[in-house]
């Protein structure tokens, strides 16, 4: 906008109404006609903890909807704008596990599949278990500064995929395993607990999950066991992938390019405008 308003000679507020007025037209409402699966996801658009919701169609990644807020008021003006008969013919919603999401989904689309996404409930299990048992653990061996201090400092190590490790970082990995029983636990059942999604057949994930379930309980690892019980509450959402193949990582791609079109601009005041530049970014695959 600044270097448009340069080059014409015409004031910075009038090149950006300009540009707003032809993204309204251009852009138009959004055609919802035929949308039967959505992916939902929230992501940051000031600092503050304050979040807009993006909600795309996964087949042409087309942006359907933003508006500001994750809770359940905030994402209902997309419902409205879906209609009755739209409504009706959503037949599964991608999203992590917000409460507030899934409540106002179960209230307008009663019918509707939620399927709850691999990358959030990894994440999840990051923060609460590996993240909390590295923490006990360091906390136990204060005595032995050395072990200690090998202990705190594999965060990143325990969170990362294995298939992203350097060589020399997998060999310090392997060795605080072995040397910690309970890391060396919870670390096999993360990367135990991915395989759920990879199956097909409800029957056949349903019986993975029991065997991975008895496993945490066992595991006299409390942080783990707490999760494991939790988790059993979102189950049906999560073997729904068997039928439902959908997941939030294509939402990951594109809060990224929105990250990039607000660093760009450094902020946007204009909630309207911001949106409409994120739609125009985009359009879908034809």
């Amino acid at each position: 906008i600044k270097h448009v308003a340069e080059y014409l000679g015409l004031s910075w507020d009038t090149v950006k109404a300009t540009d707003k007025a032809y993204l309204q037209e251009s852009l138009g409402p959004v055609d919802l006609s035929g949308v039967e699966q959505i992916v939902m996801d929230e992501f940051a658009i000031q600092k503050g903890h304050r979040y807009a919701t993006v909600i795309v169609e996964p087949s042409s990644k087309r942006v359907l909807w933003v508006g500001r807020g994750r809770g359940r008021e905030d994402v209902r003006p997309f419902f409205e704008q879906l209609g009755v008969e739209g409504r009706q013919r959503l037949k599964a919603v991608a999203m992590d596990m917000n409460g507030a999401y899934e409540e106002e989904v179960r209230y307008q689309c009663p019918l509707v599949q939620i399927v709850f996404d691999l990358f959030h409930v990894v994440a999840k299990y990051g923060r609460e278990v590996v993240d909390r048992v590295r923490v006990d653990e360091a906390n136990r061996l204060r005595e032995d500064k050395p072990a200690r201090k090998v202990v705190k400092g594999a965060r990143w190590l325990l969170l990362r995929n294995r298939e992203n490790i350097k060589h020399e970082d997998r060999i310090k990995l392997d060795e605080l395993l072995q040397a910690n029983r309970k890391l060396a636990t919870v670390y096999v059942l993360k990367d135990d607990l991915k395989h759920l999604w990879n199956y097909v057949y409800e029957g056949a994930a349903r019986r993975f999950w029991e065997q991975w379930y008895s496993r945490a309980m066992h595991s006299r690892i409390e942080p783990l066991k707490k999760f494991a019980r939790r988790l059993k509450e979102y189950l049906p959402g999560i073997l729904a992938h068997c039928r439902w193949p959908l997941h939030t990582s294509l939402l990951e791609g594109i809060n990224n390019k929105i990250k990039v079109i607000k660093r760009m601009a450094y902020g946007f005041r204009d909630d309207e405008y911001f949106f409409l530049k994120i739609r125009a970014a985009f359009p879908g695959i034809p």
